[in-house]
């Protein structure tokens, strides 16, 4: 690194909130959700849409185009001149999200003097650092929560990669090795690498001193231990958050070995202003017409995403043959300007000679809810209404049909735009 690209970055570190904590009691920052979809599962993960009553990673009131982020910037820009910072954080995974990549490009070009960052889970990360590094953003937060896989298969539900749905170790192993390798290759670039780790009592607490020393060795800034928040909905739902002191005890072991963050806030993924006084509310609606105050502004109509993805009950690939309940199998398919591209197959080994009752299959739907649940849109032959509710809450679509999957593709993506 030159002499100075160094001193741009040392500057641009002392006003990010998230990495320098003097900093978070004088520059705004704000997340843009502009990128809706997932690779991976994590089992305290619940992503909610329109949600106003809850501030945690994940949660956002509105989904933007790339347009109206850049719009909402203007706006936030002009009502909060302390904003330096401009970062995509979900609701999903931002580099699972073509939108991340066009957002930070149009903001970087009108705004050359703000800070770029992303939040990510780090599947995607070795194959996209210099996309990133191109587009100006030396910033870069990675969620590892383990790196045994015997530790994460615990952790993660499943993991979505090249085309192949992974669980288990299979899942853990890829996800770990992906992770690790973004964070290398982005230190090695000269990016600032922080890390969240989520702590979840009886799960992670004991391998994270080991995990952080790991850290270390690899160069990574600064190391932010999460309390767990157990989300209705989740499979840790019933786990219980840590105490205080024991994230304390934790953050005093680590801080021998890496730079503890302290002042973290948990932030929603359309946080916008200092770090413990969100003004998201203020702002929301703004990306589909509306200002803080209510009032007309000239910024793009919100309008329905071009590219769906959609989870078909098929066990064909030509019908759509299965109900929600009692399917094994859910074909995965993208459809983006009229094409229909197949993204490969869910398969929810389900034991189809169970009864379709009782505490057994409430389960089974539970576990297809939250394995679908990264789609736009799902097309079976039925499904009960605790499912759908289920689904319906986490911003999925339902399309009955029992027609051909070409025609119900159509279908369901042509009542999406109405």
């Amino acid at each position: 690194m030159t002499e100075e690209r160094r001193v741009v970055l040392e500057k641009a570190l002392l006003s990010h909130p998230c990495y320098t904590e003097a900093a978070h009691h004088k520059f705004a920052r704000m997340h843009i959700p502009v990128a809706p979809r997932c690779n991976i599962q994590c089992n305290y993960c619940n992503r909610k849409y329109d949600c106003s009553n809850e501030s945690r990673p994940g949660v956002t009131s509105e989904v933007l185009t790339p347009e109206q982020a850049l719009a909402k910037v203007r706006m936030v820009k002009e009502k909060i001149p302390e904003l330096k910072v401009v970062a995509v954080a979900g609701p999903g995974d931002p580099l699972a999200n073509e939108e991340t990549f066009q957002s930070m490009a149009m903001i970087a070009e009108e705004f050359p003097e703000m800070t770029l960052c992303i939040s990510t889970n780090g599947l995607m990360l070795p194959d996209n650092v210099d996309r990133l590094w191109d587009l100006g953003i030396r910033f870069v937060t990675v969620t590892i929560n383990a790196i045994d896989p015997e530790v994460a298969k615990d952790i993660y539900q499943f993991v979505n990669y090249n085309g192949q749905h992974l669980k288990d170790l299979d899942a853990a192993r890829t996800l770990i090795g992906r992770q690790l390798l973004g964070v290398e290759k982005c230190v090695a670039k000269g990016m600032v690498v922080k890390i969240n780790m989520v702590l979840i009592p009886g799960i992670n607490n004991r391998h994270i001193p080991l995990a952080v020393k790991r850290f270390k060795e690899l160069g990574v800034y600064i190391v932010n231990i999460l309390p767990l928040i157990p989300v209705e909905g989740t499979r840790f739902e019933s786990l219980r958050a840590p105490s205080a002191k024991e994230r304390k005890e934790l953050q005093d072991l680590c801080a021998n070995d890496v730079r503890m963050m302290r002042h973290c806030k948990q932030c929603r993924a359309d946080a916008i202003g200092l770090l413990g006084n969100d003004r998201s509310q203020e702002f929301s609606g703004c990306g589909s017409g509306c200002g803080p105050t209510g009032g007309a502004r000239d910024v793009p109509v919100l309008v329905p995403r071009e590219n769906k993805r959609i989870a078909v009950a098929s066990s064909d690939g030509e019908q759509v043959d299965g109900g929600f309940g009692n399917s094994p199998r859910f074909r995965i398919y993208e459809h983006c300007k009229g094409e229909v591209t197949s993204l490969g197959m869910v398969e929810l080994n389900r034991d189809l000679e169970q009864p379709l009752y009782g505490e057994g299959h409430h389960l089974r739907l539970e576990t297809a809810v939250q394995e679908l649940a990264d789609n736009d849109v799902i097309i079976v032959t039925g499904i009960g209404d605790k499912a759908r509710s289920d689904l319906e809450r986490r911003g999925v679509k339902i399309h009955i049909s029992h027609g051909s999957v070409q025609q119900a593709i159509a279908e369901a993506v042509g009542k999406q735009k109405e």
